[in-house]
């Protein structure tokens, strides 16, 4: 075994440690604990070596259980870090030792902490916290690494002491991943939601937004940053910290999700605290409150609360800038889905930019890549484009905005070369795309709805529509009509045959659903042609070439009514075309069009209601929103998260996919 496997192994031998989780009781004020923490570890951890440290430890976190509620050494350790954390924020000059012995507290704490999250009920977590001392460490603790996030400033010798603060944070709101309780019932929730820690939501809150704006690297110092010396300390926990570490490759700065550490766990907080607690029946959300009241910082000062009441100022701008930014990750489509779809300014501010493709184009190159990409995040990007849509002015400027000049930003675009196309043109093309995908592989109903809604939304403001983009269009109509003639005759034929005493009900509900599509489909034709004929020649063009796929439907009763206004505008533009010479030109034919559109009588089509679709959250989202949530916080950062531990939230028959 390598030396840093055997180093970590030798954890379990530690005297240090051995005391520790043994009979004898260790008060706060005992010498006991500046041995303990005078160690400095050489470089990061990894999720590979919280794994290996854990399973050390797990030996003696089986003594510690049964030895702490006697001695309550857990508290003590908890009391020892919120002295350390006290001195830390009250020194006018920044102690390398001091700042070293607080993040060493937070590490032994995080590691004990985790190991009950996973191993025990949130009820034993919470008695071996206050063992043997009076209720209230819970929120003491709580409030002691909120203060510390909110009041120690961020430099590279405290980096490492904000990360470590968010990562107890997070694993004592991993409660809820391993406990089949609703987030309101459990004790950890209502203690941060609620008392001391709720007064500094709006401050917390803002706090995560700036660490993941500011996408701070790592320090190129060790890992405290603080650069001071060893102590000195030949003892089985400091060998088995440092032991070989020097000697391996720098550990890759940024976490799966692209972020660096401090970033990626940062956002983690933010979306687990803006994810529970939703329902207005249940406990009050005070930081989910905030996130929703942010106003822009660099907007006129009457227009936003300065630092009072639920909300708190920031500079939208940035917030933007990271949303634009590529990779365009779970993380931050989610963060983007929850300022838009609640929080109004952040919404008015983005519809407001000039620069919409910047956030448009990763959300549609997410939807072109969906093999790639989880469900979720295929159906959290279209539900940010169902919002966009759902405002006339951002329907406009997608129309308005040609892609000739960012045609590199789109190279991730492969079926064919993108000239003279606009944005919305592109949108049109990615999100029929999808329709197709998941018509094939996925299947949701959903989805398709969603996709659907949002070119149903745009479909009154489609304007000078490339000829590929109507060419999709009207193919992706003429597909789904030869799969409907198809299902219709074998349901005929199984209904004609002897032995089918009832009708296939999946066949029966597949037929309904790609009615349902066929039907959003002619009505999004139908509303083009209603509201901008004269800005669409190819559209015209394209149903006139295309015009026998609509034969069938113009006497089925579930069709009858939509076909009938492009029956009308294709007669109009046939007679047009008929009269003149046979063997007249493409050109031609497009002369015909633009001439006939201006002169066309609009009284002649039947009113159909606007289309117009409001995204609307189920009943119940924390039952899709908190396993999301929690898959993402598991599989991104250096934490290792065992996800075997019974009941936990991403068993793998319960884990999103």
């Amino acid at each position: 075994m390598g030396a840093a496997v055997s180093g970590l192994n030798a954890v379990s031998e530690s005297t240090e440690l051995a005391k520790l989780v043994g009979t004898e009781p260790l008060p706060a004020d005992d010498p006991f604990w500046q041995g303990l923490l005078q160690f400095q570890l050489s470089r990061r951890l990894t999720r590979e070596d919280d794994k290996r440290l854990e399973e050390a430890v797990s030996g003696l976190f089986n003594t510690f259980v049964t030895n702490n509620p006697e001695t309550g050494n857990l508290g003590a350790l908890v009391r020892v870090f919120l002295g350390k954390a006290s001195e830390l924020k009250a020194a006018a000059q920044l102690d390398s030792r001091l700042a070293d012995q607080t993040l060493n507290a937070l590490l032994v704490l995080r590691c004990a902490c985790k190991l009950s999250v996973q191993l025990l009920s949130e009820e034993e977590l919470v008695r071996q916290l206050e063992a043997p001392a009076p209720a209230g460490q819970l929120e003491t603790l709580l409030t002691g690494l909120v203060e510390v996030l909110v009041d120690v400033p961020l430099t590279d010798a405290t980096y490492y002491i904000h990360l470590e603060s968010l990562n107890t944070l997070l694993v004592l709101l991993a409660c809820q991943l391993y406990s089949v309780k609703q987030a309101q019932s459990l004790v950890v929730y209502r203690t941060l939601m609620s008392g001391r820690c709720a007064m500094h939501a709006p401050i917390l809150v803002r706090t995560l937004l700036r660490h993941t704006v500011a996408r701070q690297p790592v320090p190129d110092a060790r890992y405290t940053g603080g650069g001071s010396l060893v102590f000195g300390l030949a003892s089985g926990l400091w060998s088995a910290l440092t032991l070989g570490y020097g000697s391996q490759p720098a550990v890759e700065e940024r976490a799966p999700g692209g972020l660096p550490p401090l970033a990626q766990q940062s956002l983690h907080t933010l979306l687990v605290l803006g994810n529970h607690c939703t329902g207005d029946r249940q406990l009050f959300n005070p930081f989910r409150q905030a996130l929703f009241h942010m106003t822009d910082l660099q907007a006129p000062a009457e227009t936003h609360l300065a630092d009072a009441g639920d909300g708190f100022g920031f500079p939208m701008s940035s917030l933007y800038s990271l949303l634009c930014s590529p990779p365009c990750t779970d993380q931050t489509t989610l963060l983007l889905y929850l300022l838009i779809h609640k929080n109004t300014a952040f919404r008015h501010f983005v519809l407001a930019r000039t620069d919409l493709d910047a956030l448009v184009l990763p959300t549609l190159r997410v939807l072109y890549h969906a093999p790639e990409s989880s469900s979720h995040h295929i159906y959290m990007s279209l539900i940010v484009l169902l919002i966009l849509s759902e405002d006339e002015l951002f329907n406009r400027s997608v129309h308005s905005t040609m892609l000739h000049q960012m045609l590199h930003q789109v190279s991730w675009y492969t079926e064919r070369p993108l000239t003279e196309i606009s944005l919305g043109g592109l949108l049109i093309l990615v999100v029929i795309r999808t329709i197709q995908y998941n018509m094939t592989k996925m299947r949701d109903k959903y989805l398709h709805t969603n996709c659907l809604a949002a070119l149903a939304n745009m479909s009154a403001e489609f304007r000078q529509l490339h000829p590929y983009v109507c060419q999709r269009l009207v193919s992706l109509f003429e597909v789904l009509a030869k799969r409907h003639g198809r299902q219709l005759e074998q349901l005929r034929a199984a209904a004609a045959a002897a032995d089918a005493a009832q009708p296939d009900e999946s066949a029966v509900q597949d037929l309904a659903v790609l009615e349902e599509v066929l039907r959003m489909l002619l009505e999004i034709i139908n509303s083009c042609l209603t509201a901008q004929l004269v800005h669409n020649p190819n559209l015209v063009y394209t149903l006139l070439y295309k015009r026998g796929v609509f034969e069938l439907y113009r006497t089925h009763p579930n069709f009858q009514d939509i076909t009938h206004n492009i029956d009308t505008v294709l007669l109009f533009f046939s007679s047009k075309l008929e009269s003149l010479h046979k063997d007249i030109g493409v050109r031609d034919v497009h002369a015909v069009i633009q001439d006939g559109a201006k002169k066309f009588p609009l009284e002649r089509l039947k009113k159909f209601p606007e289309l117009k679709f409001k995204y609307v959250e189920e009943n119940e989202p924390e039952d899709f929103f908190i396993p999301y949530v929690w898959s993402l916080v598991v599989s991104g950062g250096d934490l290792h998260w065992s996800t075997a531990a019974a009941g936990c939230l991403l068993a793998a028959d319960a884990a999103p996919s």
